[in-house]
């Protein structure tokens, strides 16, 4: 026989909620620290965020400075990759 379905009270969704907003951590770290599916607590967060329950903070000088980093790496990934796509399709055609 199955067993039963656990019930939470709004308080403990709105704190689980509030863990990963707040915390900075991923949906699965919390799920784990707190004995819940990860797939549960990430609908929660799902639902708050569309009901408007959370909000959402203005980044920090340091995020965005981070943001901006990060936008400039993948922009330099994605130039390096058409690079090496072009590379390599000149190298199979010559060997043919």
């Amino acid at each position: 026989m199955g067993s039963a379905r656990r019930k939470f009270t709004q308080e403990y969704k709105s704190e689980a909620v509030r863990l990963v907003l707040d915390s900075g951590r991923s949906v699965t770290e919390v799920a784990k620290s707190l004995g819940i599916h990860e797939t549960t607590l990430g609908n929660w967060v799902k639902k708050a965020k569309e009901n408007g329950e959370t909000e959402e903070r203005p980044l920090s000088v340091s995020e965005r400075a981070e943001l901006e980093e990060l936008r400039k790496k993948y922009a330099q990934a994605q130039m390096d990759i058409a690079f090496l796509k072009k590379a390599a399709s000149f190298f199979a055609s010559e060997q043919k």
